[in-house]
């Protein structure tokens, strides 16, 4: 069977369970394959409940003194069980299960796996998944691989369909040649595969995720340095007038940083040096990329030539289509720009259609609903992507193959990637930093605390939404998972709509919601119709809210300091003091360590660099967690030694066969015609 054959191929995949795999984005065998486990967890031993502590994860062997209840509380099921194992009891809770008290009957003994959280004086096993002990015997002599689902799909059906694919695919066929793999001391590709998803023991599952992770790199660098070469093939300049725009800075109303000056000077010496611009701008949060984005653009429309600027979401392209225009209107710039969303009217989108080719609009400021083929352009001569590495690598040559001509190009990140990784990572692109915040910004205020300060923070926010402001609540999954110990968005945010006044609006937003329901939630959040957004990441990118005062973020330990930083970014926006609450739901004290880097800097380079020096080696019985590039199993930061080898692999491979025509190199040209062709578009950089 062809690997890259469509997994309905797989015994037992019908049509509706291939739908429900597409929405994992499993569309081939391969892809199932390369689905890799989110973590992995190892059973211990059963916890007697006069042990239990607020906090743990336990597995408790037990019975259930009377029949389960199930009570309607705010129109929501709850069921609860008295347990008890001999020693004591402890009341276990269960949210929308109600099925539950026709299959724990009382009297029977089961293992419940799951949280201890504290309502009062009384412990309480939240959520806990049943297991007969049997069952639960046999599970602990393993790892269990845990896989993100989504509706209709179990960690059991995954791991079966898994299991059927490697039977059904010739996994020995190699595709990294025996030169590299043995110069690297990597592991055989089938064993890889083997052990990555069904581990013997963690040593085997760390020889295969470092070979997976270095895959993963290897052919991102080799696709993205074959792909440069091919659009450098096309390059033609635009050169524009020199124009120090010294009339537009003097009006802004407040001083540009030097680092911000630097960055402006470079971009002017790239415009008008008559070389094309492949500039990538890296900037904290709140350190004023925006603006020199602006003035790019302004200069552009002073030599005639039209801009785009290309965002991830609505509501962030529209803040800067109205930042623009007031921009425009204060220094009275005859410079027209246009909106261009996904969300317009079919009238909308033809009256912007319009300026565009007429070039009536010099500016175009929008979502990937910019390079949609309607959209035709008179002179686009530059391009600039905003928190960039949330495009694919072809949405951004899309845009560029716009222009007639190569356009000038300017990406832009407030991820903090240190210089050694962003050298390998962004390839011939030239990098500025903006590397300081305005002296006007209020230094956010942080604290890491344990589990038990929750509600102290609950009240606390409170407070603060009492004064006006909004806050924003962190956790690190979409759904409860019985595998995995962390807070989920679509639990918490009923848990936290019991805990907080009524009158306190709670909504939640995660990225599997369709797009429209995602712009709903933001506009409300904007204009103060939720108080408390309760979101997985995808907040840490999107959208600009002064009046958010409070980010508190569950399970901080399972985040990278890197991302905790992007998203503490998302608040001290406005003109009041922040707070950013980090929950350390372990009690693992290198965690505390790492997490205590944040309350000591507001600096996003500086944490990137001790994040890159703490992490080490991945966490492999942990989450991928830098979330700064989409990759499906490396992280850029623990896995930054991988990236570099990776990177010298390429440029030796480059080196020695460019077109990749020696016999040794046959298994390698074919992965990645395929790569080139379907997956290098879908992954972001």
């Amino acid at each position: 069977m062809d690997r890259f054959a469509s997994v309905e191929q797989l015994k037992g995949v019908g049509e509706k369970s291939k739908k429900m795999l597409e929405k994992l984005e499993i569309y081939t065998i391969d892809d199932l394959l390369t689905y890799y486990p989110r973590t992995y967890r190892k059973f211990e031993d059963c916890t007697s409940t006069e042990k239990l502590k607020e906090g743990e994860t336990v597995a408790v062997c037990a019975q259930a003194v009377r029949p389960l209840t199930v009570q309607y509380v705010k129109r929501m099921q709850i069921t609860t069980a008295c347990l008890s194992d001999g020693s004591g009891e402890v009341l276990a809770r269960w949210f929308r299960m109600p099925y539950l008290k026709n299959t724990v009957l009382p009297g029977n003994y089961y293992v419940f796996y799951g949280k201890i959280s504290r309502k009062g004086t009384s412990l309480i096993l939240d959520q806990p998944a049943v297991y007969q002990p049997e069952q639960y015997e046999e599970m602990r002599k393993v790892l269990q691989p845990v896989y993100m689902l989504t509706k209709g799909i179990t960690n059991h059906m995954l791991t079966k369909l898994i299991h059927q694919a490697m039977k059904e695919i010739d996994l020995s066929r190699d595709f990294l040649p025996e030169s590299v793999r043995q110069s690297y001391h990597l592991a055989e590709y089938d064993y890889s595969m083997e052990e990555i998803h069904f581990p013997r023991d963690e040593h085997h599952l760390k020889l295969a995720r470092e070979r997976l992770v270095f895959d993963e790199f290897f052919l991102f660098i080799l696709a993205l340095k074959i792909w440069k070469e091919r659009t450098e093939e096309k390059q033609s300049a635009f050169k524009m007038k020199r124009d120090e725009l010294t009339d537009v800075i003097e009006r802004l109303g407040y001083e540009l940083t030097g680092a911000q000056k630097q960055v402006w000077a470079e971009i002017l010496d790239d415009m008008t040096g008559g070389r094309v611009m492949n500039r990538l701008i890296q900037g904290d949060v709140g350190s004023g990329k925006t603006i020199i984005a602006f003035l790019a653009m302004i200069l552009a429309a002073r030599n005639e030539v039209q801009s785009a600027l290309m965002v991830p979401t609505e509501v962030l392209a529209r803040q800067h289509y109205e930042a623009f225009h007031r921009l425009a209107e204060t220094q009275n710039l005859k410079i027209c720009a246009v909106l261009l969303t996904g969300a317009m009217t079919a009238k909308e989108k033809r009256i912007a259609y319009e300026k565009i080719s007429t070039h009536e609009a010099d500016i175009v400021i929008g979502t990937h609903a910019v390079i949609q083929e309607k959209v035709s352009f008179d002179r686009l001569g530059l391009v600039i992507t905003d928190e960039q590495h949330r495009f694919g690598v072809r949405q951004r040559e899309a845009l560029g193959e716009k222009s007639e001509t190569m356009p000038h190009t300017m990406v832009m990140s407030a991820t903090p990637i240190p210089r050694t990784l962003a050298v390998i990572l962004y390839g011939d692109l030239e990098i500025s930093t903006i590397d300081e915040l305005p002296s006007n910004r209020i230094p956010i205020k942080n604290c890491v605390v344990n589990t038990s300060y929750r509600k102290k923070a609950y009240d606390f926010i409170s407070r603060e939404v009492k004064a006006g402001h909004q806050a924003y609540v962190i956790c690190p999954m979409v759904e409860e998972s019985e595998m995995i110990e962390a807070e989920d968005v679509i639990s918490y945010t009923e848990k936290l709509k019991q805990e907080l006044s009524p009158s306190i609006c709670v909504e939640f937003l995660h990225g599997k919601m369709k797009p429209k329901e995602k712009n709903e939630i933001m506009e409300r959040f904007l204009e103060n119709q939720i108080q408390v957004l309760v979101s997985t990441t995808v907040v840490e990118v999107g959208v600009n809210v002064p009046n958010a005062t409070v980010m508190m973020i569950e399970n901080a330990e399972r985040f990278g300091l890197a991302q905790l930083h992007q998203l503490r970014g998302r608040v001290g926006r406005g003109g009041d003091q922040s707070y950013c609450i980090m929950i350390n739901g372990s009690e693992n004290g290198s965690n505390q360590k790492r997490l205590d880097i944040l309350n000591r800097s507001n600096d996003g380079f500086y944490i990137a660099g001790e994040d890159l020096k703490l992490r080490g080696p991945g966490e492999l019985l942990g989450v991928r967690q830098s979330g700064a590039m989409e990759f499906k199993i490396g992280d850029i930061y623990s896995d930054a030694e991988i990236l570099k080898k990776a990177g010298k692999a390429v440029s030796r491979i480059r080196k020695e066969d460019p077109e990749l025509e020696q016999s040794c190199h046959r298994e390698l040209k074919e992965r990645m015609d395929f790569y080139m062709k379907n997956e290098l578009k879908n992954l972001s950089l």
